[in-house]
């Protein structure tokens, strides 16, 4: 996701000092069944839309992070993220691969996929909305109209106390360019609750730069123009909901950011912590949005602005790039969780098998995990295209940072 330009950037980017441990919770997840229990498919890629024929390679691979941490749970699952190499790769660093992959190539398997597993008696856990001629609400864990309103931008002021409110304003089409001046800094967001996939409707301005709107704002109606906000530190506190009803903390991230200020990996481990009513305030949010009937992970986004207010910035009621690397190193490597982590993506215009070929020196040298991957050649997709999450970790940060950047130049990023 997209932030406000953090304060005193490197010329690469923002990285918060690590300091003192979050413990984990006891009895932590380590794979989806613990999340989500028996009897639930996890569907993590919202139908055919605009989104999704806007960003097909992005929907499809956010379908695809799921597997190396599903277990028994049954994932709806995209086929460019069963390529054989790669999950004999994530089964060999000990992952809980999933056992029960139902992939689809295109949208009418993924269609099929999804009245498959009704028919077997799953519910599902549909990590972006999904129609009701589809899939009802009573054969879903949450129900679509439930993940839209939790996720759209302009909602979370339902859920969040007003001390942590950032400065935000909910605007129509026809009110957008006398609210977002040139003149002025702002950040906007689309407000819509239809499943967007995050970032990808985001947009940043600076004063004095040429506007230049996003295509989301030629097919929505409504937009969220937030202040743009000058960042210290900046958290992704990771959290769920179980079968019991009851918000937990899963971990405490913290967000890498480029100087523009955007997402480009978390940190993990050893991270800094957010005050003790900030991060109370996360796990209320959340509780919240349990008593209105969410269960599954969550990531909540906020931050520490150099003036020292205390803002949620995104509510991120699905499945993110920060629960699934945790439950990959519980999974294998709890130890990395006293330790330093950092995440990292990987794409290139090339077959995966050549990146996994690549990226093998550095598998065999330790200290680097595969989270997941996929592979549009896999799919009806004809944009040739292969992704690659991975998390890097050991004990000394520095050596861990030098390492993810040494991967990131030899791939190109």
């Amino acid at each position: 996701m997209w932030r406000s330009r953090p304060s005193r950037p490197t010329p690469r980017e923002h990285v918060i000092s690590i300091s003192t441990p979050l413990s984990p919770a006891v009895g932590a997840p380590r794979a989806l069944a613990d999340v989500y229990g028996p009897g639930i498919a996890v569907c993590a890629r919202p139908a055919a839309g605009v989104a999704a024929n806007r960003h097909r390679n992005t929907v499809d691979a956010l379908s695809a992070r799921p597997i190396a941490v599903a277990g028994d749970t049954p994932v709806i699952c995209s086929a460019g993220g069963t390529d054989p190499t790669l999950l004999a790769l994530l089964r060999e660093g000990g992952l809980p691969v999933g056992d029960d992959l139902r992939a689809f190539r295109d949208e009418a398997g993924f269609t099929a996929r999804v009245t498959e597993a009704m028919a077997d008696g799953l519910l599902l856990s549909a990590e972006y909305p999904l129609p009701t001629a589809l899939c009802p609400d009573e054969r879903m864990v949450k129900t679509g109209q439930l993940v839209g309103f939790l996720n759209n931008k302009a909602s979370i002021s339902t859920f969040v106390d007003p001390r942590f409110h950032a400065r935000r304003s909910v605007v129509t089409r026809d009110e957008l360019a006398e609210a977002a001046p040139a003149e002025k800094s702002w950040v906007l967001k689309a407000a819509t609750n239809d499943a967007h996939g995050g970032s990808l409707d985001v947009y940043l301005h600076q004063a004095g730069e040429l506007v230049e709107f996003p295509a989301f704002t030629d097919v929505l109606g409504e937009f969220v123009v937030e202040e743009y906000l000058h960042i210290a530190r900046n958290w992704g506190i990771q959290l769920y909901v179980g079968a019991d009803a009851v918000a937990r903390l899963l971990a405490v991230t913290e967000q890498r950011v480029d100087a523009t200020g955007v997402y480009v990996g978390g940190l993990f481990g050893l991270v800094s912590p957010p005050p003790a009513d900030l991060l109370a305030e996360c796990l209320a949010i959340t509780q919240r949005a349990a008593d209105v009937g969410y269960r599954g992970l969550c990531s909540l986004d906020c931050a520490e602005t150099r003036d020292g207010q205390l803002v949620m910035l995104d509510l991120n009621f699905r499945i993110t790039s920060g629960s699934i690397p945790l439950l990959a190193l519980a999974s294998v490597r709890p130890d990395a969780l006293d330790g330093h982590a950092e995440s990292v993506k990987l794409t290139v215009a090339a077959p995966l098998a050549d990146l996994l070929t690549h990226l093998r020196p550095a598998l065999a040298a330790g200290g680097v995990l595969i989270t997941s991957g996929h592979d549009t050649s896999r799919t009806d997709n004809p944009v040739m295209l292969s992704t690659l999450q991975l998390l890097v970790y050991g004990d000394d940060p520095h050596d861990v940072t030098a390492r993810r950047g040494a991967l990131e130049v030899e791939f190109g990023h």
